[in-house]
């Protein structure tokens, strides 16, 4: 049987050569690839949600995995009705999301890890979304570092997007290097399995499954088409001379300038040169010069146009044509706009993105000549209503007020929340020149936090900073914030920190989760796992069949309280993990609240 890591480089390098493949359906028999899919999504907050039956994560086991293998060699699985909720979105409307069963979670993963082996290689460099080792930084940062001279930005959002996808076009993207019909009916039950809202069953017509691990990727494999077709056929059509040509009068000047200071004029030189840098130094209406770029991330795209306005209106009906007519899609009027960058700012993931200029803003190159450094560089920017609406999380009736929500949590689970809640929105617009501006929903929040700490010890806001301020040092300079510290007999005593967290623009840190790449390793709870060995008992699976015992979060622990704890709360309090490998004996004592019946081996009593 192939390691998961043999088999998926042979899948990557196929995609790499454009050759098909086939008999993808005998690769879902292979159990590798099942233990792979569960070390990665048992992690996920979804994990233990039951969605159209009662099956979570808990107690899965290698029986699990062989019961969906069978089912598929038997060519008799089926899968479930996701179970839906809606999400309340910003605008007041509602985002639906399914919850799949835990069973579908796992053959979702292990057919997604299947198709992004193979197509990710084939996929444009200019798409940026669900992608490893991309996001949307990736797709922030070609912006800033290609589209320099943006004269119009063409801002794209498909409307319904992911409910709208035809599936006998999603069947058909996938038949064209895929050679194999069972794999691809098995696509389509997917897509036509239906959703239970209000335990009714409804039927899907179109779109991928919301809140299917596979549903990101089989999206990916339809845009794709979009994005050959902008880099085929627009991107050809719209792009041409390899720069502009040469301002005239801009050139007459600086050289009479220098005529001038040749004869020792310097004065009217000076002048001559200064009247010439408020000219661009080439033709901003060159005729022969054209330049169209391209970068899309999901549904959002957006297109760089150096050109006339008349030829961003063409491209965008192109787009809107290709999409309706090819995709079956269309292009949200709200949200498709055409904006010059130099008067306004087009949006793009949540920045904002406009061109610069700046004829006073000088500095020297190389070669120690001095010139304007900035024009024509594209700047991003915190949107000024994103700080608003931030701010307004904290706030109430115009001023900072506590979170009612966190009275009943810890010091420091409050001071350890406001603190992630303020780095993930730095972190994401680390890129933006303008993020000195965090500065004021960092005194919101701060405002906010010591009032909420106050409320709830019945104190005032000045005896909270008295009682917790603290020097913060980062990277050898100091900051003022608040820090709350919890002993552990034993252990380094637990530190939550409020503040230290500088606004330093920094267009190339690494600084998002999209970033990371996954090494196709044994995960600790994997290699558990096939150690077939009960961590509480020591049964192996030669007397007991040997499942997961999963639980929501290590907090949930909290509420056995006494000195007789249960021994499995003691080792996972211990190894602080929120699973244990249990024989099945044990594991049913547990969920039935029973006293163990099997006898605690002494090297796991020891261990813990």
């Amino acid at each position: 049987m192939q390691g998961t890591e043999e088999l998926l480089g042979l899948l990557r390098e196929r995609g790499k050569r454009g050759l098909p493949i086939k008999r993808v359906y005998r690769m879902l028999y292979n159990t590798n690839l099942y233990l792979s899919a569960y070390g990665r999504v048992y992690r996920n907050a979804g994990a233990m949600t039951p969605g159209g039956t009662e099956e979570t994560a808990d107690g899965t086991s290698l029986e699990t995995f062989e019961t969906i293998i069978t089912a598929l060699k038997q060519e008799r699985y089926q899968w479930q009705p996701a179970r839906r909720t809606y999400i309340l979105k910003k605008n007041g409307k509602k985002r639906p999301l399914g919850i799949p069963v835990w069973s579908d979670k796992l053959l979702a993963e292990v057919m997604r890890m299947i198709l992004n082996a193979y197509f990710d290689g084939t996929f444009s460099e200019h798409s940026h979304g669900f992608r490893e080792g991309r996001g949307c930084h990736t797709a922030l940062r070609e912006v800033y570092q290609i589209w320099q001279g943006t004269v119009w930005i063409i801002e794209g959002d498909i409307a319904d997007c992911f409910g709208s996808l035809d599936h006998n076009l999603i069947i058909s993207a996938l038949a064209e290097p895929i050679q194999d019909g069972r794999f691809l009916n098995l696509v389509k039950k997917l897509l036509d399995a239906g959703y239970l809202e209000d335990w009714k069953l409804n039927n899907t017509f179109s779109g991928v499954p919301q809140g299917s691990i596979l549903s990101p990727i089989l999206s990916n494999i339809l845009l794709s088409k979009l994005d050959r077709f902008v880099e085929t056929e627009l991107i050809p059509e719209y792009t041409r001379g390899k720069k502009k040509r040469p301002n005239q009068e801009y050139n007459r000047l600086i050289n009479r300038a220098r005529k001038r200071y040749n004869k020792g004029q310097k004065e009217a030189a000076h002048k001559l040169k200064q009247q010439a840098q408020k000219l661009p130094s080439i033709d901003p209406q060159d005729p022969d010069f054209r330049r169209l770029r391209y970068v899309r991330y999901a549904d959002d795209l957006a297109l760089s146009f150096v050109g006339p306005k008349e030829e961003a209106e063409a491209i965008k009906q192109r787009l809107r044509a290709f999409l309706l007519e090819e995709l079956k899609l269309n292009l949200s009027d709200e949200k498709t706009l055409i904006t010059h960058t130099r008067d306004s700012a087009a949006k793009f993931l949540n920045y904002e993105i406009t061109t610069l200029h700046c004829d006073t803003k000088q500095t020297r190159d190389k070669n120690g000549r001095r010139g304007r450094s900035i024009n024509g560089g594209i700047g991003l920017k915190v949107p000024r209503k994103v700080i608003e609406d931030k701010c307004k999380r904290y706030m109430r009736k115009g001023k900072p007020s506590h979170r009612a929500e966190l009275l009943n949590e810890s010091d420091f689970t409050i001071i350890a929340t406001y603190q992630l809640e303020y780095r993930g929105l730095v972190n994401y617009y680390r890129m933006a020149y303008n993020l000195y501006t965090l500065r004021k929903l960092k005194w919101v929040m701060e405002q906010s936090l010591t009032k909420t700490l106050a409320s709830k010890h019945k104190i005032s806001v000045s005896k909270v900073y008295k009682k917790c301020k603290a020097e913060i040092d980062v990277e050898g300079k100091k900051y003022k914030g608040l820090q709350v510290t919890v002993s552990r007999e034993g252990k380094k005593p637990l530190v939550a920190t409020w503040g230290g967290i500088p606004l330093t623009w920094d267009v190339t840190a690494p600084i998002e989760d999209e970033m990371r790449q996954y090494a196709w390793k044994r995960s600790e709870l994997e290699r558990r796992l096939l150690a077939q060995t009960c961590e509480q008992c020591g049964a192996t699976r030669m007397t007991a069949q040997i499942e997961v015992h999963h639980i929501r979060a290590l907090k949930d622990l909290n509420r056995y309280t006494g000195r007789e704890k249960p021994q499995w709360v003691h080792i996972m309090a211990s190894r602080r993990r929120k699973t244990l490998v249990l024989c099945h004996t044990c594991h049913m004592d547990i969920q039935h609240g029973r006293p163990q019946r099997r006898a605690v081996s002494r090297t796991r009593t020891g261990s813990t």
